[in-house]
């Protein structure tokens, strides 16, 4: 076992945090969904619904990643990427919030066509925030994620034969 593998082997708690994390924003997903149509704008509450289910698949998959050593990332990384996708709950949940008071700004198309016209600025501002935040910390943590696979494929195919 190299020292890449082995430090990847050594750091396990990353990947089942975030396959259980996105198990969990897919069953709220699916929760979610059953709500859709008694929501004051359906379509934004759609958009909520298949948010969960998007932001827990991805999470899922950032998991599988890390355990199958596909991306090796440091103890460091790895909790950052955690961390960036627990954040993605924020987003899921202002979905939801925006569905309820009919905010416009984060989501200007999906909200046009829900024909929401806006909410209090207050609210307007939580939901753009709760929004671009996370958005930074998931980039960061794809960021990390995809240097991993490059740092575990070199190592993987620079290695001599066993």
């Amino acid at each position: 076992m190299t020292e890449l593998h082995a430090q990847a082997a050594g750091n396990p708690k990353p990947s089942y945090y975030l396959t259980g994390n996105g198990a969990l924003m897919v069953l709220a997903g699916l929760l979610c969904g059953l709500t859709v149509s008694a929501a004051p704008y359906p379509r934004l509450m759609l958009t909520a619904h298949i948010q969960f289910l998007v932001n827990g698949m991805m999470s899922v998959f950032a998991g599988l990643m890390l355990k199958t050593s596909l991306s090796i990332v440091g103890r460091g990384s790895g909790m950052l990427i955690v961390w960036g996708h627990v954040s993605a709950w924020a987003v899921c949940f202002s979905e939801v919030a925006g569905a309820i008071w009919g905010a416009n700004k984060a989501l200007p198309i999906a909200a046009a066509q829900a024909g929401a016209s806006g909410a209090a600025p207050w609210q307007e501002s939580l939901v753009v925030a709760c929004h671009v935040v996370p958005a930074l910390f998931l980039i960061t943590a794809w960021i990390l994620l995809v240097r991993g696979v490059y740092r575990g494929g070199s190592e993987r195919y620079d290695a001599p034969a066993e």
